[in-house]
């Protein structure tokens, strides 16, 4: 549950704080009849993503058992691919995305409402696709018969959006770069358990050698119907018995990556410590006021 309510949190901050930027914009420059189309390209946005969500669930349960886990597998390695290039990109350029956002906003109101639109649906769209999508693949992973996934991340989401409406009206301030790189380191570990058990089901679609090649099998020792087996599972994707291909996977992915995000230099600015991201205000330390 804990890594879903990680996964709701973290996609959702994002979001919420592009939508702060862009509505303080617009309530500073007094352009609040330009916040209706930003509005409904936001609505756009969050419909698709979740329309997005829903066909995944429904529609892979009309396939056979192979077909879901040859879909399952293919689908989480894309949604590590995804949030990998995602937290590498936050981290790097997130100290310009409110300038980056301000220069797209003026240029929409010049083009006009349909402009607008279209600037709000593809600054939040992005974001709630890539969440879709990782969501199901770590819900997919993490599932054990309950809502609890679902619940983590919708406790993830509804947390999301309260601290960006508390740095919209200037209540909350936090250091944001260093949210977004424990966080972001974390979300680096859920996804190596998420690309882990993405090849396990790739292996169980008999499309990847290796299933009955185990590494350990600690199954007798941890039970995973436990409190501990739970807790494992839910912030690790953990199994007792995983394959060769499984473990190695993870090694391969989790180390590299999460050594390159952690250093003071690599992908972050390529000069040296990360800035703090701009927060939603014209002061870098201030939320913006209404």
């Amino acid at each position: 549950m804990f890594s879903n309510y990680l996964i709701g949190l973290r996609e959702g901050l994002e979001a919420s704080l592009v939508v702060c930027i862009l509505i303080a914009y617009l309530v500073k420059t007094g352009r609040r009849d330009a916040l209706k189309p930003i509005w409904a390209g936001i609505g756009v946005a969050i419909a698709i993503a979740f329309g997005f969500g829903c066909a995944l669930e429904f529609g892979s349960q009309e396939l056979t058992f192979k077909a879901q886990e040859a879909l399952g597998g293919s689908l989480s390695i894309v949604a590590v691919v995804l949030v990998t290039w995602m937290v590498f990109w936050m981290r790097r350029t997130a100290r310009h995305l409110k300038a980056e956002l301000h220069g797209r906003l003026d240029a929409a109101l010049a083009m006009g409402t349909g402009a607008l639109v279209a600037t709000a649906f593809l600054a939040v769209g992005r974001e709630g696709l890539e969440t879709a999508l990782f969501v199901w693949a770590s819900v997919h992973a993490a599932s054990d018969g309950t809502p609890r996934p679902l619940i983590g991340v919708a406790l993830g989401l509804a947390t999301a959006v309260l601290l960006g409406w508390l740095f919209y009206r200037g209540a909350l301030r936090i250091n944001l770069a260093k949210f977004f790189t424990w966080t972001g380191g974390m979300l680096v570990v859920v996804a190596a358990g998420v690309l882990a058990y993405g090849v396990h089901d790739l292996q169980e679609a008999d499309l990847v050698p290796g299933l009955t090649h185990l590494a350990f099998d600690i199954s007798g020792t941890v039970d995973p119907s436990s409190w501990y087996g739970t807790l494992l599972k839910g912030v690790f994707n953990f199994q007792p018995d995983p394959t060769v291909l499984q473990v190695t996977v993870w090694l391969l992915y989790l180390v590299p990556a999460l050594a390159l995000f952690l250093a003071p230099v690599g992908f972050a600015s390529g000069k040296g410590k990360v800035k703090e991201p701009d927060e939603p205000g014209s002061r870098p330390s201030a939320a913006p006021q209404a």
